[in-house]
């Protein structure tokens, strides 16, 4: 065997050893995610499997720490920040003690300023590209591409949020479902908030009506998932295998941009497809013209489209149309998604031409576009 021939080999072995994930995903806290991943660590453990606690968040709720009590827990790391001891994951710990499995509370959380990396679940990876197992845990609002629905239900932005790609490479994704009224009933019992938290709780977040909602949301996800497992797993290659190219066009407005990438990053999580962001940076949009807090934006805007397992495409032109349709054949685009026109009357009849051309060139090449609201 070559040289070459063997590193390929040992690239395959490596790629084949990675750890696999485990998500346990919910409504909302109190439902009982850190509760169930120790059990499961305690199974793991009585039946010889060399498991550890990397970071697990109990809430000082006592079932919750009756259970964490005599399993092996890795120390966190402890950080000063400004004048602040805090602690957190100490991913090296885990690396070198190398466990097969490691359990890693709130995959959501934003590391510390100064650490490796800005997030725990980037941490994730890492620990997982090492070839250890994690179980990791994650409220359904802290997912990226539904983050303006939640908005919408709970009338809070939630600024820790997962993309969307972590629930793909998981292995497997468990919802731990309970009623509007368990949930209720939990918090009154003080089993999930201090008893002084309990009133202000009941009044914002734990409404019935918005409890449902999300819900309903964290239950649409989990068999979104499951679908997409049957769909690449169960059925037969040739049947399942779809050819979805999805491509986002977005602007520098950067509201419309933010529902275009979410919106779309839905779109090929379903499909389990490629997806690239489109930009087109016009003259007035130039580096040394565009005002800096649209740079800004725009910055913002790729970063996160990039999380979501977009590529990100950029060209200069001013003719926004013709690039869509040189994108679209270039790279083989099965779905154009846009938002929605903000132009004028007046606007839409001057650009009726340049837009019929481009509904032409995307039916003869049987490309769909979406217009998203």
């Amino acid at each position: 065997m070559g040289n070459e021939a063997a590193n390929r080999w040992m690239e395959k072995l490596a790629a084949e050893r990675k750890g696999k994930l485990k998500i346990y995903i919910g409504m909302s806290a109190g439902v009982g995610k850190s509760y169930r991943m120790l059990q499961e660590a305690r199974r793991l453990l009585d039946s010889g499997v060399n498991i550890k606690i990397g970071y697990i968040e109990t809430h000082q709720r006592a079932e919750t720490e009756a259970l964490l009590e005599g399993l092996p827990v890795i120390p966190r790391r402890e950080v000063f920040y400004k004048g602040k001891r805090l602690e957190e994951l100490d991913v090296q710990a885990v690396l070198l003690l190398h466990p097969d499995v490691v359990i890693i509370d709130e995959l959501a959380h934003a590391n510390i300023p100064g650490s490796k990396h800005e997030k725990r679940w980037q941490d994730v990876l890492d620990i997982l590209d090492s070839g250890i197992d994690v179980i990791s845990a994650v409220n359904i609002q802290h997912l990226e591409s539904i983050n303006d629905d939640v908005r919408k239900i709970t009338g809070v932005t939630v600024n820790e949020r997962v993309p969307d790609k972590m629930l793909q490479v998981a292995d497997e994704v468990v919802n731990i479902d309970l009623t509007a009224n368990e949930l209720i009933t939990r918090l009154k019992e003080g089993k999930i908030y201090d008893a002084a938290k309990v009133q202000q709780a009941l009044a914002n977040f734990f409404q019935p009506e918005k409890i449902l909602q999300l819900r309903e949301l964290a239950l649409k996800e989990v068999a979104g998932q499951v679908e997409r497992k049957v769909d690449y797993e169960v059925k037969p290659r040739k049947d399942a295998y779809r050819h979805e190219r999805f491509l986002a066009c977005i602007s520098s407005n950067h509201e419309t941009a933010q529902r275009v990438i979410r919106k779309t990053a839905r779109l090929a999580s379903y499909y389990n497809s490629q997806w690239i962001v489109l930009y087109v940076q016009k003259g007035k949009e130039a580096n040394d013209k565009i005002p800096l807090a649209v740079q800004r934006h725009l910055i913002n805007n790729f970063k996160n489209a990039t999380e979501l397992g977009a590529e990100i495409v950029q060209v200069k032109g001013q003719d926004v149309a013709k690039v869509i349709m040189d994108t679209v054949i270039a790279r083989g685009i099965t779905t154009v998604c846009i938002g929605k026109p903000h132009f004028n009357l007046f606007q839409v009849f001057l650009k009726t031409n340049v837009f019929n051309q481009l509904l032409k060139m995307l039916s003869r090449n049987e490309v769909d576009i979406v217009i998203l609201s």
